[in-house]
């Protein structure tokens, strides 16, 4: 169902935040984090230096375990980003993978523990791949306004949710969803396999809806990401007033559901 990336599994002890060496620990899987200092392309906001798509995903987990029932099995995570003389952020997560039905949920809670006012960016880097994913896919975004990341994507506007064999050279399509409503989806229906699945979201608190298109070669993957942000830069969000934040204390929970099919409809 997923894209596994050519670096493979990286310990968090590699990981440097500086210039593009998030790229070299981007394993992607079904689901890489992103967050929660910051989401998208490097910059500097407020005096501080944002790496490519914020630390949380290279934060090993401090706290670990799991339950079952009749209905489910839960796996909780407790996961720190907190640095001395700046951000104190926690994330607890939980993933329920549903014994009754095919779908499993991922709800977070992320919470303020420093003394102060911070920015908060989240982004479910969500990577579909190969056999899932080629040029016969049906990818279904029912938004309710589509707009390209740059000029490079808007020149194949037309094509957002056409899928196509991988290719040498091949460029990056980013675009952007708009939903209203407290209803969000995106799915993808494999044909030749009777395969898919669909996400769910609330767009009220995930207002940033990108679809990550490329189709390169070895780099073959569509990336279908909820978040409260678009990958632009924390500076970028600032200035158009889409930036989040969380106050001393706070509590913001999200929540996403994936669905899996083995019928279009």
């Amino acid at each position: 169902m997923s894209y596994f990336s050519p670096c493979g599994y990286v310990a968090p002890a590699y990981y440097d935040r500086v210039g593009s060496n998030w790229l070299q620990s981007f394993t992607a899987g079904f689901l890489t984090t992103c967050g929660l200092q910051a989401v998208g392309t490097p910059c500097v906001d407020a005096g501080e230096e944002l790496p490519l798509h914020g630390s949380i995903a290279n934060q090993p987990c401090e706290h670990s375990y799991w339950e079952e029932d009749g209905d489910a099995i839960r796996l909780h995570f407790l996961t720190k980003d907190e640095v001395i003389f700046g951000r104190k952020m926690v994330l607890r997560r939980t993933i329920e993978i549903s014994k009754t039905g095919n779908f499993f949920t991922i709800e977070d809670e992320i919470g303020n523990t420093g003394d102060k006012t911070e920015p908060l960016e989240i982004l479910y880097h969500m990577n579909m791949g190969y056999p899932l994913l080629d040029e016969d896919s049906v990818v279904t975004i029912p938004s309710v306004g589509v707009t390209a990341r740059d000029d490079h994507a808007g020149e194949d506007m037309e094509n957002w949710m056409h899928m196509e064999k991988p290719q040498a050279g091949y460029q990056e399509r980013c675009y952007y969803h708009r939903f209203s409503g407290d209803k969000g989806s995106a799915s993808i229906w494999q044909p030749k396999l009777g395969i898919g699945l669909e996400i769910s979201f609330n767009p009220q608190s995930l207002d940033g809806f990108v679809e990550w298109k490329m189709m390169g070669i070895r780099d073959y993957v569509l990336g279908l990401e909820c978040g409260n942000c678009y990958p632009d830069g924390r500076d970028v969000m600032r200035e158009t007033g889409m930036l989040k934040f969380i106050k001393p204390g706070e509590t913001v929970s999200y929540e996403v559901k994936v669905t899996l099919k083995d019928r279009e409809k």
